[in-house]
This record gives C-alpha cells, sequence and structure tokens, in this order.
C-alpha cells in the first residue's frame, strides 16, 4: 500500500469496523458488503488504515473523479481542446453526477463515440482508443490500480451495440474500482503527484468542493445530505464524489452505494475517506446510514489527527 498501517490506526480501525457492526449490521452492513479506506498525513507520509481496500467493484460514478483529474491533463497537454460545453459537463459530470456529461466528456478524451455496432478492425480500433482510460492511470505507476476498469461510459440500464461488445456477454469488462484506488485519487490530487500544472490541480478540487450552507446541499443529486458528509459539524471543509446505483436491468451493476471524501477543519490533519457498499436494503433504503458513518469516522478520528 502506498500509505503506512500504524499501530494506532490499526487500533483505531478495529474499534470503528466493531462499532459499524454494532450500529448497522441489521441495515446490511455487515463486513463482507464493504470495503473502507482512511487516510491522512503523518510524520513520514500517508498514514491510514484499510478494510477490504482492495476489493474491486462496480464503482458506479466515483470513476467520474478520475475522469475529471484525466481531461484536466488533457487540456494542459492540448490534446482536448478548450471550450464552454467541456468547462459545463465537467462541472456538472461532479456536481450532479450527470451520466450524459460525464460521456462527453469521455467521447472528447478518447476521441470516439458508442452505441452502433461495430466489426473487425473498425471495432479494435475503437477499443484501443477507448483503453486511454485506463492507460492515463497506469502511466502513473500506480499498484493500487491492479485491477480497476474505468472505461465504460455510464449507463442508467443495459448497455446496446459497441457498449454491450466492449462490456462483454459475461459483464467481464464492467467497470471496477477498489477503495485504495479511490484514495490514491485523492492523495495524489491534494498532497501527491499527479500530471497536472498547480492551476489544473485547484481547479480539480475546487469542482470537488462541496458546500454544506447552499442550497443545493440538500438535493440528493448534489450527493451530500445522504453521504458521508451528511452529518458534520459547521465549518468543515468537505470534497467528495460519490455513486449510487439501485436496480439498473442487470444484476451485475445493480445495489450499489459509494462515497469518496476528504474533510479538513481547523486543528485537525485532513482525512480522506473510501467507503464503498453493496448491498439492495444499503442502496435503496437507510438514507442516515452515510452520515452516521460519516460523523462517527469524524469524531473517532479527532484524537489521532490532531494539529
Amino acid at each position: 500500500m502506498f500509505f503506512t498501517e500504524t499501530a494506532a490506526w490499526q487500533d483505531l480501525g478495529a474499534g470503528l469496523l466493531a462499532e459499524l457492526d454494532a450500529r448497522h449490521a441489521d441495515q446490511g452492513l455487515t463486513p463482507e458488503r464493504f470495503g473502507l479506506v482512511l487516510l491522512a498525513p503523518g510524520a513520514d507520509g500517508p498514514e491510514g488504515f484499510a478494510h477490504r481496500g482492495d476489493w474491486p467493484c462496480y464503482p458506479c460514478s466515483l470513476v467520474k473523479s478520475f475522469h475529471l483529474v484525466h481531461a484536466l491533463a488533457g487540456l494542459e497537454t492540448g490534446r482536448i481542446s478548450a471550450h464552454g460545453e467541456m468547462d459545463r459537463a465537467m462541472r456538472d459530470m461532479i456536481r450532479w453526477s450527470s451520466n450524459t456529461a460525464t460521456n462527453y466528456v469521455i467521447d472528447l478524451i478518447t476521441a470516439t463515440t458508442g452505441d452502433t455496432l461495430l466489426e473487425g478492425a473498425e471495432y479494435l480500433d475503437w477499443v484501443n482508443k477507448r483503453e486511454r482510460l485506463n492507460r492515463f492511470f497506469w502511466s502513473l505507476g500506480w499498484p493500487e490500480w491492479e485491477g480497476c476498469n474505468i472505461s465504460q461510459k455510464l449507463m442508467g440500464d443495459v448497455r446496446y451495440g459497441r457498449e454491450a461488445q466492449y462490456a462483454g456477454a459475461d459483464g467481464g469488462n464492467l467497470n471496477r474500482l477498489t477503495p485504495l484506488a479511490s484514495a490514491r485519487l485523492l492523495w495524489e490530487l491534494f498532497h501527491g503527484d499527479l500530471p497536472l500544472s498547480g492551476p489544473a490541480r485547484a481547479r480539480a478540487q475546487a469542482i470537488l468542493h462541496r458546500d454544506a450552507t447552499s442550497p443545493d446541499a440538500g438535493d440528493p443529486n448534489y450527493q451530500l445530505a445522504e453521504y458521508l458528509g451528511g452529518a458534520l459539524p459547521f465549518g468543515v471543509e468537505i470534497w467528495s464524489k460519490a455513486g449510487h446505483n439501485e436496480w439498473t436491468g442487470d444484476a451485475r451493476t445493480s445495489w450499489f452505494k459509494h462515497d469518496m471524501i476528504r474533510l479538513a477543519a481547523p486543528g485537525r490533519k485532513p482525512l480522506i475517506a473510501v467507503l464503498m457498499t453493496q448491498g439492495r436494503a444499503l442502496a435503496e433504503n437507510h438514507g442516515a446510514l452515510f452520515p452516521d458513518i460519516g460523523r462517527l469516522i469524524w469524531d473517532q478520528t479527532a484524537a489521532l489527527l490532531r494539529a
């Protein structure tokens, strides 16, 4: 792992898992149904805790934060031309988790379009271009990228045409992310090394920022009120991207709910938390579950993260 799991973090993690089990096992949050990573700056680099951090699962809209970083890198190199619609799409795919905006960004990053069937060399050329989405992150040399895939477009139901061809008849090429890969992206964006200039990095951070005092904060599409940031104390700064799928028509992509979040407040070291869950009850019900977990994590890490 790219961080150190110290004895203090191991103790904190064990206590947190026990408390989560006591509070929420009856709601479906059993140990095999979720992956969790906590991360903060330490004396010699990142320190933290992981439970099933290498679990590769359908990531829903967490992939959009990866596409944001990739798109900003493409704009800086000139591979993508800057224009107003690109700006609008990058904003809306994060702020409102728009699938349409995301698929527009994917088309521009990869110089592809989707849907209709292709065959032979034309199909193979299209696949090669779409795989740019994965090659960009492979090129960063992150061991945490092993087993991940973000090359599929975001669909509200089953796929057709070349998108179905590419996903595979058995779904073997559907999107997958791990809690560790998601935590690594946030860490590198705020504390580490990404192929982005200072202004581009600041732009990504600004797009991911959530304002708990905004009139939009209660809108479910804003992905704050029913997620990890929904019950935090006043004044905590939040950067996040969540994902949520109920029934999609495909059991392999249904019943997931996730959040990747960075929290900061005076007197504390910043905290990164990634929670990825699977289960109908977790995805369909219990709107207070993620906020309760977010507040529990915030409270239990207070002593360890005192600046």
